[in-house]
């Protein structure tokens, strides 16, 4: 049997996409004081050593593989608050999209970051980069592999803001 959770319960999480009824709401900024704001997220794309491979040498139809899941990174980042209903839209600053090829596991490791000096933070940004560039790999290599695995998409670290640091205990 699964139990669910009172108005008053979620009061007390203190979640904040969610106004005093419980409905949906987005979080009102407007007093926050700006801040520089960084966040970094990962993916990992588990495929086969030779489709590492034919991504290194450039040997897959589609073309350049990596050039094109960190354009789809960039890109998706910048258009995060029209994917999640409640983000704010926001400038940023610089947007970061890498790739740590690791042939002989078959795998291909996604970190993203985004900056920007405002009131909330890039968090979700980050996570839809890193999110949006595994999902482009996933396209541009399906050709030669249906069956690969896009898993660990998480918050790596962050900074700024009323909550401060945080960094991921793995990458401490």
């Amino acid at each position: 049997m699964t139990a669910s959770l009172t108005h008053l319960e979620l009061t007390h999480l203190n979640l904040t996409h969610l106004d005093k009824s419980g409905a949906a709401a987005m979080v009102d900024v407007s007093a926050k004081q700006a801040t520089t704001r960084l966040a970094r997220a990962g993916a990992l794309v588990q495929t086969t050593p030779e489709v590492v491979r034919l991504i290194e040498q450039a040997l897959l139809k589609k073309g350049d593989v990596l050039a094109t899941a960190r354009i789809a990174g960039i890109m998706a980042a910048k258009k995060t608050s029209e994917l999640i209903p409640l983000c704010h839209p926001l400038l940023l600053s610089k947007v970061t999209v890498d790739f740590e090829l690791q042939p002989e596991q078959g795998q291909i490791r996604v970190e993203s970051s985004c900056l920007l000096s405002g009131v909330t933070g890039v968090e979700m940004e980050a996570l839809t980069a890193a999110s949006v560039a595994a999902l482009t790999i996933y396209d541009m290599c399906k050709a030669v592999d249906k069956a690969m695995i896009i898993s660990d998409i998480r918050l790596l670290e962050k900074t700024g803001g009323k909550s401060g640091h945080y960094m991921l205990e793995t990458e401490q």
